[in-house]
């Protein structure tokens, strides 16, 4: 099986399971979408919904935020990991979608790039599930299964998502960047799967025998 046809199939079977994927991370806007996708870095996001329910209780605006003071929400984040810069992120970017940008999240790669913590992976969650503009995201359950799948080789975040992008139509990413995180964290996950196990991987590889070999992130 060809590269794209293997592409092809995983678009087939993760319709099949996913055909309408929600967003994992609670939100009521674009705001707390943006700060609930800051917070999920080395974190789950079951975790992140549990915390931000008090947080976004409090704050879902970023006048509200930074109203609370970077010490209030340091307290409200505190059980996730890098809460302390976290919280000196969110007061800040606050502060900056106030003052630079009219109290909007900006709609475009640059000016949300431009914001503390929000690296490419952030901006493009955000422009993809918030805006609507065609993004590839990839976090490490992307990363990870794009190798298994031989869809990537792994070399670097930037390389899997270039290659992905060429595998899958443009109207397709938003979708099928959500799917593949589910199908990751249900069916072929970190140590449940080697790149043999799960029926896709399988479906892909019927005759591999060897594990698939990660390159991380």
């Amino acid at each position: 099986m060809k590269k794209q046809e293997r592409a092809n199939r995983v678009s087939m079977r993760l319709n099949e399971l996913y055909p309408k994927p929600s967003i994992p991370l609670r939100h009521s806007n674009e705001f707390t979408l943006l700060v609930a996708v800051l917070l999920s870095a080395q974190c789950t996001d079951k975790k992140v919904n549990e915390v931000t329910v008090s947080l976004f209780e409090n704050a879902q605006t970023p006048e509200k935020m930074y109203q609370l003071g970077e010490a209030k929400i340091l307290n409200m984040i505190r059980q996730l990991g890098l809460s302390n810069q976290k919280a000196k992120n969110i007061h800040r970017l606050s502060e900056l979608i106030i003052k630079k940008f009219e109290s909007k999240v900006p709609h475009n790669f640059k000016d949300l790039e431009s914001l503390p913590g929000v690296g490419h992976k952030t901006a493009s969650v955000v422009m993809a599930q918030a805006f609507g503009v065609p993004a590839f995201p990839v976090d490490t359950h992307i990363h990870r299964l794009a190798q298994r799948w031989g869809l990537s080789s792994g070399r670097s975040v930037v390389q899997t998502e270039n290659d992905l992008k060429e595998l899958f139509p443009e109207s397709a990413w938003n979708k099928l960047h959500l799917q593949i995180i589910y199908y990751g964290r249900e069916h072929c996950t970190a140590r449940g799967c080697d790149g043999t196990k799960c029926s896709l991987c399988q479906e892909l590889y019927p005759t591999r025998i060897k594990p698939v070999i990660l390159k991380k992130p």
